[in-house]
């Protein structure tokens, strides 16, 4: 009789990951890291458990979008007071604030549950190339 493997939480050992985003698009990277948060790249990964990686991304002012996003790709937020509607291009936001770019598409790849939220606390965005988590002794992500 075989019996099927369920992960436990305690089994889990996060591991830290650094990418360097200098020239690489915006969505594929997105992708590489919503996987590694998740967990999807191990064998041991489970829906209903936090089983991913931590991962730093430095050079986040670099990343490259690709075709005519730049002006097109548009976000918005609401202050909640009328006409408090605010939207700024993709352009915009890669000048001021490089990281939120980054932030709000990996966020949108993650499940919209705590579990999510739990998992997007583990992701970190720098925009220079120093970082404040050499003790952890992190790894380049695989490819």
């Amino acid at each position: 009789m075989h019996k099927t493997y369920a992960t436990k939480s305690s089994e889990v050992q996060p591991v830290w990951f650094v990418v360097d985003a200098s020239g690489l698009t915006l969505g594929r990277l997105a992708t590489r890291i919503a996987v590694v948060l998740r967990g999807k790249h191990k064998p041991m990964y489970s829906p209903s458990l936090d089983t991913g990686d931590f991962v730093v991304v430095v050079n986040a002012e670099k990343i490259v979008v690709t075709g005519a996003r730049l002006d097109q790709k548009k976000y918005y937020r609401h202050s909640l007071y009328l006409g408090g509607l605010k939207e700024i291009t993709l352009r915009r936001l890669l000048e001021t604030h490089p990281e939120r770019a980054l932030e709000t598409a990996v966020r949108g790849m993650l499940p919209k549950t705590p579990l999510g939220r739990q998992m997007m606390q583990k992701l970190k965005i720098y925009c220079g190339g120093e970082h404040p988590h050499a003790a952890q002794q992190p790894t380049a992500l695989p490819a």
